[in-house]
């Protein structure tokens, strides 16, 4: 991110010209979470989210209309999940004309144009504040009036999801609304992890692939955190745990096929607009299965994945990617658990549980499509 002085001249010259917002507020605190108390005027009614993927929270909070806050965001949505962000196009076309920012292509961040949107708020990943503190941002726009908040669900989700579930609840005045998709969301992770606590099944070795396809580049992976963290929340063991020291890095093909997984499980989403024509696994909202599943079946092919067990045995899953930037991760964690533990969960369908969480928390209607694997007889 950059920020020139001349740049925040301007700005804080325009700052003298902007009405001061007429509703009713309340000034609140919050402790983010990278631990910073911010103070802000609350309920919020104008938000700029710093990625677009933040829908996927904004939506479980204000069902009724999850863009009446919304002011500007970035541009990721569209292209890191085409099928979904086409779903909300087509019941609020406005959406086409929210202003967007940049970060995405050239890792700037237009302070001038935020600041012409009057947000009340604005909201940034975890993983954006390295950026933020090299260019004194949060600083700049304190001396404007405009605070930043930062929440995770992607980082370190088992640690910051709820808490950042609750902080958006806080500044949307909806924490009645946060606490129910908390105790939503910790009732179907239990039904995984009470039962793998009374079973104690033997744990398959998992070979979770970053967004595979993506790139001709084989193969990124997750250490401890994030899918790599589902997995053993699921009751597998992530083959990549020792093999990264955080939470995304790379295997090797030679480190595969000597570790001999049991289960590959590959992550995947509509990257059209990233990468046209490309040879990633297009799981997400309405998804061509048999045609996934013909991808996924061609990513197997491979060196990395040359006479590995579970290839042999039809042990290759295929993954919607956003479950790992959203506060859905609990569907993922059902899936992974019926893959690798089939008999012990029988009776439990993600399936049912993705389509109960749109139904009680999401605006749109539920389509099937979020997963595929080479073991389907369909």
């Amino acid at each position: 991110m950059q920020f020139s002085q001349l740049a925040l001249g301007a700005v804080l010259a325009l700052v003298g010209f902007l009405p001061v917002p007429s509703h009713a507020a309340d000034k609140i605190t919050v402790t983010d979470i990278a631990g910073r108390q911010v103070q802000v005027n609350a309920p919020v009614e104008k938000v700029i989210l710093g990625e677009g993927r933040q829908m996927y929270f904004v939506a479980t909070l204000d069902t009724d209309h999850p863009f009446k806050r919304v002011v500007g965001w970035r541009d990721d949505l569209q292209k890191a999940d085409l099928d979904g962000y086409k779903d909300y196009l087509a019941k609020y076309p406005q959406i086409d004309k929210i202003p967007t920012f940049g970060g995405f292509k050239e890792g700037t961040f237009d302070v001038e144009q935020a600041v012409s949107l009057k947000p009340d708020v604005i909201l940034l990943n975890i993983e954006a504040k390295t950026a933020t503190d090299d260019a004194k941002l949060i600083e700049k726009l304190a001396r404007i009036d405009i605070p930043v908040v930062f929440v995770d669900f992607r980082e370190k989700p088992f640690e910051n999801t709820d808490a950042s579930m609750r902080i958006i609840g806080k500044l949307f005045g909806k924490e009645t609304r946060a606490e129910e998709f908390i105790a939503f969301r910790k009732a179907q992770i239990d039904l995984v992890t009470e039962r793998l606590a009374k079973a104690n099944p033997p744990r398959p070795v998992v070979m979770v692939e970053r967004a595979a396809g993506y790139s001709d580049d084989c193969c990124m992976s997750f250490g401890n955190e994030n899918f790599g963290k589902f997995v053993e929340v699921a009751g597998g063991q992530n083959l990549a745990a020792k093999i990264i020291p955080g939470t995304f890095g790379v295997v090797n093909p030679e480190q595969i096929i000597a570790a001999n997984p049991d289960q590959v499980i590959v992550t995947g989403s509509n990257w059209e607009l990233y990468v046209p024509g490309g040879a990633w696994v297009g799981v997400g909202s309405g998804a061509d299965k048999a045609k996934a599943r013909d991808k996924l079946a061609a990513l197997m092919k491979r060196p990395a994945y040359t006479g590995v067990k579970a290839v042999r045995d039809h042990q290759v899953h295929a993954i919607w990617h956003q479950f790992y930037n959203s506060p859905y991760q609990f569907i993922a964690i059902q899936a992974m658990a019926k893959w690798l533990h089939p008999d012990l969960f029988r009776d439990v369908d993600p399936e049912a549980t993705m389509k109960t969480l749109y139904e009680r928390f999401l605006p749109v209607p539920y389509k099937t499509g979020y997963w595929v694997s080479l073991a389907d007889k369909e």
